[in-house]
């Protein structure tokens, strides 16, 4: 098989669903928000990929752990020649584990917000499988979309690890599947899944002591300064992510310290002092509550992977 190490392709996204548009509609609402898949430039990939590495953030090695455990039969349920589609890729070790175990796979297409952490990544994949296709896209998963079918016949299995799942409301994540779903064309999905636990552990995985989350969160309005010329003071919010045990979700805010106004885009947009601007969810699930969510959205629940301390859990869903 031939190395395919193209640049990544592009993927058209809506106007309305541009940086610019989003974060002028958000800040537009009366409770301000940012869309958090506006973490992911290759700024706050990188944070991310630091945030993996912490002592609390137990997500990450955990789910690590479950792959290098559990890869043999996760390689058996994908099948031969399967076709890897990686939803929001990230460092890619935790797609290493697959590739390695993965009988014969015909391609590996990884699909990511950011171009530019994307071309490296993958470009670091290509040195240690130079036999693989490789096919990087650059595309919001959130949207409907359609990947180009490989020549030839070949399963797709998806893989959506790190419980990415979580960002979104139940509603929403339920159509996200259902997406997902639709993209692989009757593949089956590896999808990571984060569980309720301890409020005390949950609120310290996204409150560092080293305050990496917090300077991943402030990333957006880096970002906002860098790309849309804002002038959001840094220094004049803070981060905040309290655990909502009674909705099972971690919520992540930005909160202004002081009244301020913060010039955007040729609009200006004022912030009153303590004014939270919600940035992400991150909801936890129970085994059976995501597998009976699963099947709503038109997927067989098949195998599941825990640890013994039920910190995290891994599933592999089949298309109905």
């Amino acid at each position: 098989m031939d190395t395919n190490l193209a640049r990544p392709q592009a993927i058209a996204v809506p106007q309305q669903d541009s940086f610019a548009g989003s974060l002028l509609n958000g800040l537009r609402k009366t409770s301000k928000e940012i869309a958090c898949k506006y973490f992911y430039d290759d700024t706050g990939s990188r944070l991310f990929d630091a945030i993996c590495e912490l002592p609390e953030y137990y997500q990450t090695r955990t789910e690590m752990a479950l792959l290098k455990r559990h890869a043999g039969e996760i390689a058996a349920l994908m099948g031969e020649n399967a076709e890897i589609v990686e939803f929001g890729a990230g460092s890619l070790r935790k797609v290493r584990i697959l590739l390695d175990a993965a009988h014969n796979p015909r391609a590996y297409t990884p699909l990511d917000i950011s171009g530019d952490y994307l071309r490296n990544v993958v470009r670091s994949l290509a040195a240690d499988y130079p036999a693989l296709t490789l096919r990087p896209l650059v595309g919001d998963f959130t949207l409907p979309l359609e990947i180009p079918a490989l020549p030839g016949p070949a399963r797709r299995a998806g893989f959506f690890p790190g419980s990415t799942i979580g960002n979104f409301k139940p509603d929403a994540a339920m159509a996200q599947l259902r997406r997902m779903r639709a993209t692989l064309h009757g593949g089956g999905l590896l999808v990571g899944v984060d569980l309720v636990k301890d409020p005390v552990r949950l609120h310290a995985a996204y409150n560092d002591a080293a305050g990496v989350t917090a300077l991943f969160n402030k990333n957006l309005l880096a970002r906002a300064n860098r790309e849309l010329d804002a002038d959001f003071d840094l220094d004049g919010f803070a981060h905040y992510a309290p655990y909502n045990a009674g909705a099972h979700r971690i919520e992540m805010y930005l909160v202004s310290l002081k009244r301020q106004s913060v010039g955007l885009c040729g609009q200006r947009f004022e912030f009153a002092q303590g004014e939270p601007v919600h940035t992400e969810d991150s909801h936890k699930y129970t085994i059976e509550s995501f597998r009976e969510m699963a099947a709503r959205a038109g997927f067989n629940p098949r195998a599941v992977w825990t640890d013994q301390d039920r910190l995290f859990s891994v599933h592999w869903l089949e298309s109905l």
